[in-house]
């Protein structure tokens, strides 16, 4: 089943045009890996899937229902968004996981941030101040306040490239385990070839704002 579907997406700015009349879909439970050259207009195409960015023309189907009948608050429970920079607020990884509930009136319940604590691997950091983590810590803490929403979808704007390998590995390890846990759908950019092949089936590639190919991970990746 298709949860998310673009149609005819385009965005513009100063008369370039980042992402260039794309119209895919993605079905339920299904990771997209999103690759090409610096300046393809990847990461423009990630922000308009949850109007970080706003559409020039075309626009953007979630589970049936055009995005921008939705609240933007909503949108970006449900469609949520990890960056290549963790943005933390000051104050300890607790506060920031129960964030994201309490904009939308919830209370995190204890049980679920320690769960989320434990799927990404920090088990006894809730009272750790965010300034005390390091990088690869920080980018999970980031992963976990994203999953605190329950999103049905995570946009993941190259989550490992501004870290040391040791981290990375750890980190793209655990993005593994927890989409297929949680049966997310997930749309990744990565800079990495392999990165693609180990975390996603299908991957489209973008050239100058165009999608150019979309299918097979492996025939997209090395053609």
């Amino acid at each position: 089943m298709v949860i998310l579907e673009t149609t005819h997406l385009t965005r513009t700015v100063d008369e370039k045009t980042l992402v260039n009349d794309i119209s895919i879909q993605v079905e339920r439970g299904e990771t997209l890996s999103i690759v090409g050259p610096s300046g393809a207009g990847k990461s423009s195409f990630l922000r308009l899937l949850n109007r970080l960015d706003e559409p020039t023309s075309g626009t953007v189907l979630l589970d049936g229902a055009d995005y921008k009948t939705l609240p933007s608050g909503e949108l970006r429970r449900r469609v949520g968004m990890v960056l290549q920079s963790p943005y933390l607020f000051p104050g300890t990884v607790a506060e920031n996981l129960r964030f994201g509930p309490r904009q939308h009136g919830k209370t995190l319940p204890e049980d679920r941030l320690r769960h989320l604590l434990r799927q990404v691997g920090l088990e006894s950091y809730a009272e750790r101040d965010i300034a005390r983590l390091s990088g690869g810590e920080a980018q999970r803490v980031s992963l976990a306040r994203t999953l605190a929403n329950s999103p049905e979808v995570l946009l993941l704007d190259e989550p490992t490239s501004a870290l040391d390998r040791t981290a990375e590995a750890e980190v793209e390890s655990l993005l593994g385990e927890i989409i297929a846990a949680e049966g997310l759908t997930c749309l990744i950019i990565t800079h990495n070839p392999e990165q693609a092949v180990r975390l996603s089936r299908r991957s489209m590639l973008l050239e100058a704002g165009k999608l150019v190919k979309i299918g097979p991970v492996e025939e997209v990746v090395h053609a």
